[in-house]
């Protein structure tokens, strides 16, 4: 596999994740705004592309090894880049937690089996994966994204009914607000402060200038593609979304048993795949020795099993645009660059 290839699943891999193929993202960032969701979409996918880019090219114009290294070429101050290296620790953590809940969320709803059990196995599969650093996370995204991407396109190409987009006005909310901008721009803005320590992590597998723009621009139009598909899936709830932890699941399964399996086996990769990419970025910030490389991966492990009682819809609509706000200050300094 090339290594463009390898980057781009790792970077989807990382997008991915629980929030978003369970439909609770696209529905809380896009689709309560209608149309001008879908325009959101574009806005948050584009911004991404060019993040993508930017963050490659300073990679390898200054050398950048880690994700302090990275933020020291913005702040100066060395109170204020540990405070924001903090900051952003915490984010990656909380939404590695996200995911941990997220895989217990699609046991309790689903399979009807305590939450805590799924929380609990994700949290072994990533302590085992950690123990390999960055080729783990490699090796998993290589072969699980591109059956996670086929599985979405599939069930897209059944669940989507051609007749109901054209008519799509009468079906979508009617939602006047203008936030749907701000909320594109958040959307695109927290992906970032999760994607940054990962696109550092690449930064060997893309080494020149046409590797990035090719990775940049095909991580956009996937990303547009795969939250059309949710966007367009969320059309067919029957109930209240806002009372489904997974709607997307819903929806696959009031189709058929076999939607409902598939589309099962995309939640618990998705997340497998961004829980894995969040937890190594974590520990790559934080740990000096490979020690006490070990030692956070198990505390983070154990952790994210307590915290996950929380629930995971609580967590996804209270901290991601909290973190969309803090992710914007990034951003602007990133394209002044």
């Amino acid at each position: 596999m090339s290594k463009v290839l390898k980057a781009l699943f790792v970077i989807i891999g990382t997008l991915v994740g629980a929030g978003f193929a369970s439909g609770q993202e696209i529905y809380i960032f896009f689709y309560q705004y209608g149309i001008k969701g879908i325009a959101g979409i574009v806005v948050s996918s584009v911004l991404l592309a060019v993040v993508i880019y930017k963050v490659f090219n300073i990679s390898q114009k200054d050398k950048v090894e880690n994700y302090k290294a990275f933020l020291n070429g913005f702040i100066k101050n060395e109170k204020c880049l540990e405070v924001f290296n903090t900051v952003i620790d915490l984010f990656i953590l909380i939404t590695f937690y996200i995911m941990i809940a997220g895989f217990g969320a699609y046991f309790e709803q689903e399979l009807k089996i305590n939450g805590l059990i799924g929380s609990c196995l994700l949290a072994v599969i990533c302590y085992v994966v950690f123990l390999r650093d960055v080729s783990g996370l490699i090796k998993v995204n290589q072969w699980i994204v591109p059956i996670l991407i086929g599985s979405l396109l599939f069930i897209g190409m059944f669940v989507i009914d051609v007749k109901d987009i054209f008519q799509m006005s009468y079906y979508l909310p009617q939602n006047q607000s203008g936030k749907w901008l701000l909320d594109g721009i958040l959307y695109g803005s927290y992906n970032t402060i999760l994607l940054i320590p990962v696109l550092i992590a690449l930064r060997n597998l893309v080494t020149n200038k046409n590797k990035q723009i090719v990775v940049s621009i095909l991580t956009g139009i996937l990303v547009i593609i795969l939250s059309l598909i949710i966007f367009f899936m969320l059309m067919k709830v029957d109930v209240p979304i806002e009372n489904l932890e997974m709607p997307a699941v819903y929806v696959a399964s009031k189709i058929s048993i076999v939607f409902e399996y598939i589309y099962g086996f995309i939640i618990l990769s998705s997340i497998l795949t961004t829980s894995v990419s969040l937890g190594t970025s974590f520990l790559e910030n934080v740990a000096k020795t490979k020690k006490s490389y070990k030692q956070f991966a198990f505390l983070i492990c154990v952790s994210s099993v307590i915290v996950s009682n929380i629930g995971f819809s609580n967590l996804v609509n209270l901290l991601y645009p909290i973190f969309g706000y803090i992710g914007l200050v990034q951003i602007v300094a990133i394209l002044k660059r």
